[in-house]
């Protein structure tokens, strides 16, 4: 008799830890979907940006798409020409995070030069290809757990991908974001307005968080403008951002533009 009201008493404590646990955990951690990496180089000249691009286009995503790994985005921000920080943005979408961990152990997938790479896999500590790398990685939402590839069919040249990153003053504040795309709706008035998603995404690490990142596309600027313009004139948005419980959830809001290059993938 007491052994069974040990174990009862077990499996009350047991219930009751397990109640706790989800009632703080973030609203993205049923998510049994898609990782994300978004690598971003950093470089100042047209010799590295052309470097780059070799072990992009003809080691990296060969490489990649051979390990079951496909929907690879390469992008530049439209003011690469004119910046002094240029940048080359690489988005690698998982199926998993044990996919993810395998890539990462193979260390030395990329140090045998493909041919036309050598300049990227063998630069000299003088000559550098880049300045710096920064990674982001990031979890899918639950309404959108897997990449989706652009629907676009205009020129690579002219589309438009806009990358936004939603910053919260806290935890709290940015799991509240969170929730306003998934269970607010937010994610469905995109979709229903045409905006083209790439992904949402919860940024697990990166040098800016609490944060979340999304890219949405356009076959080019004026059909950009045209979408945000039907967004914010459109009475589900005016009722969804009027909600008391998501005022000031966002604290700093980054918009950066990109156009894919001819060999990506999304």
């Amino acid at each position: 008799m007491i052994k069974l009201k040990t174990s009862l008493f077990l499996l009350v404590i047991v219930f009751a830890n397990a109640l706790t646990i989800n009632a703080f955990a973030s609203p993205v951690a049923k998510n049994t979907g898609a990782y994300f990496e978004l690598k971003v180089y950093h470089f100042s000249n047209s010799s590295q940006e052309a470097t780059i691009d070799s072990f992009l286009q003809y080691q990296y995503v060969p490489s990649m798409n051979a390990s079951g790994i496909s929907n690879i985005g390469i992008f530049k921000a439209t003011a690469n020409d004119t910046a002094t920080d240029k940048r080359v943005y690489v988005f690698t979408p998982f199926k998993s995070l044990k996919q993810w961990e395998s890539i990462s152990k193979d260390v030395y997938r990329f140090e045998q030069a493909a041919n036309g790479t050598t300049g990227y896999v063998d630069a000299a500590y003088n000559k550098p290809v880049f300045g710096r790398i920064e990674n982001i990685f990031l979890r899918a939402f639950d309404l959108m757990p897997k990449v989706a590839p652009s629907k676009l069919t205009g020129p690579k040249s002219q589309r438009v991908y806009e990358l936004r990153s939603y910053e919260g003053t806290s935890e709290k504040i940015h799991r509240n974001k969170v929730r306003m795309f998934n269970e607010g709706g937010e994610v469905p008035l995109f979709e229903r307005l045409g905006f083209n998603a790439v992904f949402y995404g919860a940024v697990l690490f990166g040098c800016k968080m609490p944060n979340l990142m999304y890219m949405t596309s356009f076959e080019n600027m004026n059909s950009r403008t045209e979408h945000w313009k039907a967004f914010r004139a459109d009475p589900e948005w005016e009722k969804l951002s009027a909600m008391p419980e998501y005022q000031r959830n966002v604290s700093q809001n980054e918009i950066v533009f990109l156009r894919p290059t001819e060999y990506s993938q999304l």
